[in-house]
């Protein structure tokens, strides 16, 4: 019997105008699917013109100007629901999704589909549920007394995963999808048992254990920032707010 972490997975990954969920815009997005471990992956790639401008810290980092998203990108209506239709047929294929960070993309996915399709990403799932594998959740989780930092870059070299072209949208959701495989393999022994959907229900407790955990760090070093225990999506902030 094939290992999940053996088999198909699929992997999203956006680039975008900052990182605030509910202001913030996507500028460039991919889905990655991979039928099993060592196959060539299918890539989808979808470039969007915001309608707003890009600020500078942000091209810094995945090197989108306004001149090119002008020129080159699409209005982003048509794009969210692209995005959104090929991640629920996948799902309706059995096939978990790896996002890496995922109350990150996921939310921000959600809010541009509430802001330009007067939708919502759950619409789209309402008949075949996310199974969604966070390669941060799952390694702070099941090596959590390992010291540093977690970003991708990080896992991908804990890991022994090559990263081509980090901050472009379709490299890093191939890295990412790479990272959960090999998390599987490392940890094979605690996660053979468990199916993805088991797995994605442990991830929101895993999760919401580590934001309180890091929350009370905060406040005992005087940080204000508060952490959100949500996962893999932010609820929808009230209207008021």
């Amino acid at each position: 019997m094939t290992r999940w972490y053996e088999g198909p997975l699929v992997a999203f990954d956006t680039e975008t105008t900052g990182v605030d969920v509910e202001t913030d815009r996507i500028v460039s997005a991919a889905v990655v699917f991979q039928d099993a471990a060592g196959l060539r992956p299918r890539v989808s790639r979808w470039l969007v013109n915001p309608g707003v401008p890009v600020p500078e810290a942000a091209t810094a980092v995945h090197g989108l100007t306004d001149e090119q998203l002008r020129r080159n990108g699409r209005w982003p209506s048509p794009v969210m629901e692209e995005i959104a239709k090929e991640l629920s047929e996948h799902s309706a294929a059995g096939r978990p999704l790896v996002v890496m960070n995922a109350p990150f993309d996921l939310t921000l996915l959600d809010r541009e589909l509430r802001r330009h399709r007067a939708s919502s990403l759950a619409h789209y799932f309402e008949r075949s549920p996310m199974w969604v594998l966070d390669p941060r959740v799952l390694d702070k989780h099941l090596d959590r007394y390992r010291k540093g930092r977690r970003t991708l870059t990080d896992l991908c070299a804990h890991y022994d995963v090559e990263l081509r072209g980090a901050h472009e949208a379709a490299a890093d959701a191939l890295a990412a999808l790479d990272v959960v495989r090999a998390v599987g393999r490392r940890f094979a022994t605690r996660l053979d048992r468990l199916a993805p959907g088991e797995l994605h229900t442990l991830q929101a407790v895993w999760h919401a254990a580590q934001a309180r955990g890091l929350q009370a760090w905060f406040a005992r070093s005087g940080t204000q920032e508060a952490v959100d225990p949500a996962w893999p999506l932010r609820p929808e902030l009230p209207a008021a707010a």
